[in-house]
């Protein structure tokens, strides 16, 4: 006679570093979690909740450190596209793997105080490659109506780019994500409130319904833009923009990133860099 035996899957428990954007999420209650994309250096995991980040990525060695990541010191398990995984109360759990945060970093670092005429033009952050939606009209529309202070042009050239263009996280977004931070913490540092209240406009408009309207990564990228969190790539390029590190490395590595991610994301921060110098001496 056969005997059948229950074979119990075991966990290797790990610890890592994660970004405080994901702790809501991390320390919520276990809820179920799919493998949404998977990739040598980086998973992302999509949880079926409300709260937002909605995405998690588990990354290692040389991944982007995003916004909504948790750091792997060692090597990520093997997984495929579709697979089942947890999310919460402390862990998440993919594969044959159980991670903790013990490390925690924050994704948007303030500035401290900066005086907006010591900014530099927007031409510092050009000839780093071509962006995605070099030319577009929205993208045009949206930079003259952000430098402006024309909240219908901008929110309207906003909605136009939520979700275009190819990939994870299409061009349209990370112009978007560039703008955002930029407009928050260049906004912030300057004393700019004019800078600052439009990123919380253009945030609520891009947040709305992004679920809908992009990738489920991009759309929890733009909630994180919104909320001023950014990969330190994108921050660093902004500490060079206000003099406390050099911009020129920090903008070849933000334009590394990916095909043109990086090249739209500079592109977005360049339109907040000019909108900060524009509104930074209206009432």
């Amino acid at each position: 006679m056969t005997v059948g035996t229950h074979v119990r899957r075991v966990r290797a428990h790990v610890t890592g570093a994660a970004s405080t954007a994901v702790r809501p999420v991390l320390e919520a209650s276990r809820r179920p979690a799919r493998v949404l994309a998977a990739f040598p250096a980086g998973i992302y995991l999509e949880v079926r909740t409300e709260l937002e980040p909605a995405v998690i990525a588990v990354v290692t060695g040389p991944a982007t450190r995003l916004p909504n990541s948790m750091l792997l010191a060692g090597a990520l398990p093997r997984v495929t596209m579709g697979d089942e995984a947890f999310v919460g109360d402390g862990s998440v759990d993919v594969g044959g793997l159980s991670l903790r945060a013990r490390r925690w970093w924050d994704p948007s670092p303030r500035l401290g105080e900066v005086d907006p005429a010591t900014l530099p033009p927007p031409s510092a952050l050009a000839g780093r490659g071509t962006p995605g939606l070099d030319g577009n009209d929205a993208v045009e529309l949206l930079a003259a109506s952000c430098a402006s202070g024309w909240l219908l042009g901008a929110v309207t050239a906003a909605e136009r780019l939520v979700g275009l263009g190819p990939g994870l996280t299409p061009s349209g977004d990370d112009v978007l994500a560039g703008l955002l931070v930029t407009l928050r913490h260049l906004g912030a540092a300057t004393g700019t409130a004019r800078a600052v209240d439009l990123a919380g406009w253009l945030g609520a408009t891009v947040t709305f319904d992004a679920r809908t309207r992009t990738t489920p990564i991009s759309a929890t990228l733009l909630h994180c833009a919104a909320r001023g969190e950014a990969c330190p790539e994108v921050l660093a390029v902004l500490r060079g923009l206000t003099g406390r590190q050099p911009l020129g490395p920090a903008l070849r590595r933000l334009c590394g990133l990916g095909h043109t991610s990086g090249a739209d994301l500079a592109q977005g921060i360049a339109i907040g860099l000019e909108t900060v110098r524009a509104l930074g001496g209206r009432g």
